[in-house]
């Protein structure tokens, strides 16, 4: 049982780092006998697990294999048949009874006591042991021991040890040298057994003689022994020695970490002293110029800018904790707010001083640049005062509130000054624009040098009146604004307000550009991102709990710059808050002198728009001239309005013919001058609509007229017109116009022709008549060459028909049909000759139409017209001549 035993330990579990601790050979009770093994196991690392292997002999082979497993912890009960008597049998009770024979019952007991064994040390789990002798149990347990079941001997369970290979090795070679080791183990044990105590006595004996030896080596040990002691007296009194040293070196290197610790703090000390006067000190050439420093002198400002900015550094500096506690730091602190309001004050009052000098300076020039249409310009102003500007810098990150006050009173002064400039500046635009002369300047009340207007625009209405009486008329003007018409004013009047027009933008913009950057660099808005403009709310605001909040940095900074540019523009309105109230007045006069005058303010003003956006889309000159720019294209559109209304209402004379209607001309006219004005203009689009809703009225009031007209047929209203509209837009070449044009062509043609077919009728009426007959009955199915056999149609009525169209009858005809064409036409389109062209060929056609149906109807008559096509083309060629 130790070999196969041995065996499995090697074969199945050390590869499994398992060690065999119990073994029975079994096979399942009741039935044919198949022997195997029960092995109880327990793992070599931990935790360590307890198993049940059922092990098995394979039948090819001498090996074993497993078969079977189960857990320790899943064994509920172990029923050993009967406690009295020697029965082999035994039941394990797992998931199910598994029913075991043993092979003796001394192995049964032994493999039962070996569950119990490791049940109580590994489980303690109460597994019921059922039919087991109590004296079994207690046999597992050694007497005399104070340990518990529960913490048995590890040795009792490690009774068995694995060979090592070189134990084997050795066996083996025993087992070699004597023949019958396997054969008869008893002999093999007896030999082993008498060859131990033989060298049992060999040992003993070996022992007996070495004793001289132990005794000399004791000998030698005591000897060591004393030395030993020597050696240890002396190294207590060096010890005590050093110890003496020990607390002298203590104490010095006590004293030394002192000097230390005192030669850093003072180190320290210094830095910190040094900072404060580094940081915390201003010269006594800063404070004598904070406090009385020459503001007026260039030498005097610089040296104020650079005291202020010494003392903004000064007031700014990152003080270390505990700085603000010290006396020294305290006073230095009062004494910097003491300097920065003393200079804050100066420079406010010396700021409010320069503004007002300033102002009247500038108000003295003013006379200057009333005869001229020109502005004052303000560079001068302007370069004195940005330098203050690095001061004005200072201000506002030291002294909001007198920052904000000086650029209040900036704005206050500024805003009455350019008013003044700005009010005599349109008023000069607006005399320009009514006349020069003596007489305009009594109708408007013009006063002293100022050049201001005193009249209204009614007397100004009046006065443009009086000086266009001279100037052509047209008795149906569409474009009646105020008793004024576009037609009454030539090109030099349109001209000149074109010239006075730019002139009064090309004065403003410079003026608004060079304010607004001067606001920018005086007032340093746009620059600083992070600080609040003037007069605009502060970043920190009181959340609910009363804590102030800050915007996140990205927010804050984009807030800041949006609050600096819309500063700037509100001052900028403040300043020229007259300039768009002005440019209306003076858009409206323009627009009431002449509707058309829209036209070259829509251009001018949209093109410093466009240049104004392309500088800075957000600044107040593009904003103000974008709002003007509104108005101007709402009287635009009015006037477009206005002259399709003037088409709605004209109205014609009975008597008189009607020849070119007077909202056709105003439409040529109006055409070729927004052609000259929008050449390679930017508001082209606008202009090209305006083009379609006014032709398609002027189409629909043409054939509206040509309805309504008595004295003259409504053909020729509709050719002469459409051929003037097609001729005007042929002209222009107008792209947007090319559809209308190549439609008034065919309107022109179409009534040019029914006008010709109506007017020259049947010349040979008669004839007309007898060969319509002859037609009739072609097409009820009479043979050509029969038709003259009919009795109506024979060649005796054909001759007498002809007969009675002599040539002379002919060309009497035609001269009283050109006498009537000739008063239905008017002189304006010169058509007459077209007409009386058109109707020559038609006449031919007829005749030739005539010659062709004699020709298939009448073969072989010889039978032909009065008159030939030569007679006919000499009577229209005289008739023409002759008049």
């Amino acid at each position: 049982m130790t070999a196969i035993k041995h065996a499995l330990q090697r074969d199945i579990f050390t590869p499994n780092d398992e060690r065999l601790l119990g073994i029975v050979n079994v096979c399942k009770a009741g039935k044919k006998k198949k022997n195997c093994f029960l092995c109880a196991t327990v793992t070599t690392e931990r935790p360590v697990q307890v198993k049940v292997v059922k092990v098995k002999k394979s039948d090819k082979g001498d090996f074993y294999k497993r078969q079977q497993t189960w857990e320790l912890r899943d064994l509920t009960e172990v029923d050993a048949k009967d406690a009295s008597k020697e029965n082999p049998e035994f039941d394990l009770h797992f998931e199910k009874v598994y029913r075991w024979l043993a092979s003796s019952t001394a192995e049964k007991n032994s493999f039962i006591s070996c569950i119990w064994k490791l049940n109580q040390r590994y489980l303690r789990k109460k597994v019921e042991f059922v039919n087991v002798s109590s004296q079994l149990l207690e046999e597992s347990v050694p007497s005399g021991e104070s340990q518990s079941v529960a913490g048995g001997d590890e040795d009792a369970l490690d009774e068995y040890q694995e060979l090592s290979t070189r134990e084997e090795q050795d066996i083996e070679g025993m087992m070699e040298m004597c023949e019958y080791a396997i054969s008869n183990a008893e002999a093999f044990a007896e030999k082993l057994f008498k060859e131990l105590q033989v060298l049992d006595g060999a040992n003993i004996q070996s022992i007996m003689a070495s004793e001289k030896q132990v005794n000399i080596l004791m000998q030698l040990l005591d000897e060591a022994l004393a030395e030993v002691d020597t050696i240890e007296g002396k190294l207590s009194s060096y010890e005590e020695m050093l110890q003496s040293v020990k607390e002298q070196m203590d104490q010095i290197s006590q004293s030394n970490r002192l000097i230390q610790i005192s030669n850093t703090n003072n180190g320290k000390l210094l830095d910190e002293i040094q900072f404060l006067v580094n940081y915390m000190d201003l010269s006594k050439g800063h404070i004598r110029a904070l406090q009385e420093g020459d503001l007026t002198s260039p030498k005097g400002i610089e040296a104020c800018i650079n005291a202020s900015e010494a003392l903004l550094q000064c007031m700014n500096v990152a003080l270390r904790p505990g700085h603000d506690k010290l006396m020294a730091v305290k006073q230095q602190q009062l004494l910097f707010a003491e300097l920065r309001d003393t200079f804050a004050r100066r420079l406010t009052n010396h700021l409010n001083n320069v503004f007002v000098h300033q102002g009247h300076d500038q108000s003295s020039t003013l006379s200057q640049h009333t005869a001229e249409l020109t502005l004052p310009k303000h560079s001068p102003l302007h370069r004195d005062l940005l330098r203050y500007a690095k001061l004005m810098e200072w201000l506002k990150n030291t002294h909001r509130e007198k920052y904000e006050g000086l650029s209040r009173t900036y704005v206050d002064y500024m805003s009455r000054l350019y008013e003044r400039e700005i009010k005599d500046f349109f008023e000069v635009a607006k005399i320009k624009m009514a006349g020069t002369s003596k007489e305009a300047k009594g109708k408007f009340g013009l006063h002293g040098s100022s050049g201001k207007l005193t009249g209204s625009t009614s007397s100004l209405n009046k006065l443009t009146v009086q000086g266009s009486n001279s100037r052509r008329s047209q008795s149906s003007s569409l474009l009646d604004m105020g008793n004024m018409s576009a037609s009454d004013l030539d090109v030099a009047d349109r001209t000149k307000f074109d010239k006075i027009f730019e002139q009064v933008l090309s004065e403003l913009e410079p003026l608004c550009l060079a304010e607004q950057d001067f606001i920018s660099k005086f007032f340093k808005l746009q620059q600083h991102q992070t600080v609040t403009p003037p007069l605009a709310q502060p970043e920190m605001e009181e959340s609910d709990g009363g804590t102030p909040s800050r915007m996140p940095p990205q927010a804050e900074h984009r807030h800041s710059l949006s609050s600096e540019k819309d500063m700037v523009r509100l001052m900028m309105n403040k300043i020229f808050q007259s300039i768009e109230t002005e440019l209306n007045s003076l858009i409206a006069l323009g627009d009431k002198i002449d509707s058309f005058h829209s036209l070259y303010m829509l251009v001018k003003m949209s093109h410093h728009v466009w240049t104004a956006e392309n500088v800075d889309p957000a600044s107040y000159l593009s904003t103000t001239l974008g709002n003007v720019l509104v108005t101007v294209k709402r009287n635009f559109d009015k006037c477009i309005s206005g002259q399709i209304r003037q088409m709605e209402e004209v109205k014609i004379s009975k008597k008189s013919k009607v020849g070119i209607l007077s909202f056709v001309t105003v439409f040529e006219e109006f055409a070729e001058l927004a052609e000259t004005i929008f050449r390679n203009a930017e508001r082209r689009g606008d202009l090209d609509k305006a083009y379609v809703k006014l032709i398609r009225a002027v189409f629909m009031n043409v054939e509206k007229v040509a309805n309504e007209s008595q004295k003259t047929p409504r053909d020729v209203v509709m050719m002469e017109n459409f051929h003037h509209i097609f001729s005007t837009l042929s002209r222009l070449k107008i792209s947007c116009l090319d559809a209308e044009r190549r439609e008034a062509k065919h309107k022109y043609t179409d009534h040019l022709q029914s006008y010709v077919i109506n007017s020259l009728g049947q010349p040979l009426e008669k004839l007309n008549h007898f060969f319509e007959g002859v037609e009739a009955r072609v097409a009820q199915g009479v043979r050509e060459e029969e038709v003259s056999y009919q009795l109506a149609f024979n060649k005796q009525e054909l001759r007498k028909v002809i007969k009675e169209y002599p040539g002379k009858e002919v060309k009497k005809g035609l001269d009283n049909l050109y006498k009537k064409v000739d008063k239905h036409l008017c002189e304006e389109e010169s058509l007459l000759q077209v007409v009386w062209h058109s109707m020559q060929d038609e006449f031919i056609r007829q005749y030739k139409h005539f010659e062709d149906l004699i020709g298939r109807c009448y073969p072989g008559s010889g039978i032909t017209m009065e008159f030939t096509i030569q007679d006919m083309l000499e009577y229209f060629s005289s008739i023409a001549q002759s008049h």
